[in-house]
């Protein structure tokens, strides 16, 4: 078993008025914040992104674009897409505002899996479903590739039409989006508490 990651950096960041990858908290880009997190639980991680890659060249991982911009779930298909090329089995998918992940995001995931016929699940926690936060087989690429082609994007969907499994995680702020200059600052209390 390969697990890449994947950090799903495609949002245009209206809300917090610029690109929210490269937003500072607690004097770092977010996406660094994601890096910490992800990449000691998987393999390699990939950025999801359009546009300019190099805006992410400091970052050391591989940028893979849409084929054609359709939400969360088209940067995922891209990521399925390029992990399956250089031999992942499992893509792990989160967005780039969700500084706090759990350090065994990705253990949980596998676990709950196990109990999915398509091998995917999601994370939970108390307040719900948090569906880009998730455990993809590689395998599921066309299944995905085609509902996108059908013009339908919601992720949960998706995720339900294949039976995806829950990890719960008891901490709801492990989840925290990310998306108004106000949760900034709500996260950047919190790191403050945490020190």
């Amino acid at each position: 078993m390969r697990i890449f990651g994947v950090i799903l950096a495609g949002g245009e960041g209206r809300r917090m008025g610029a690109d929210k990858a490269l937003v500072r908290l607690a004097g770092r880009p977010l996406i660094a914040h994601l890096l910490d997190r992800l990449e000691p639980q998987v393999e390699r991680v990939l950025i999801s992104a359009n546009g300019d890659a190099s805006r992410f060249s400091g970052f050391g991982c591989q940028v893979v674009a849409d084929a054609a911009p359709q939400g969360p779930l088209s940067g995922i298909l891209a990521a399925l897409t390029a992990a399956a090329r250089m031999g992942a089995t499992h893509v792990v998918s989160t967005p780039v505002d969700t500084p706090f992940l759990p350090g065994d995001l990705v253990p949980q995931l596998l676990l709950a899996a196990e109990a999915s016929p398509s091998g995917l699940a999601l994370a939970a926690d108390p307040t719900g479903d948090h569906p880009a936060t998730a455990l993809w087989p590689v395998g599921l690429a066309p299944a995905l590739s085609a509902y996108l082609a059908e013009g339908q994007a919601k992720v949960t969907r998706f995720t339900e039409t294949h039976h995806a499994a829950r990890a719960q995680f008891p901490d709801p702020r492990a989840f925290l989006n990310l998306n108004t200059p106000e949760d900034l600052a709500q996260a950047e209390a919190m790191l403050k508490g945490a020190a």
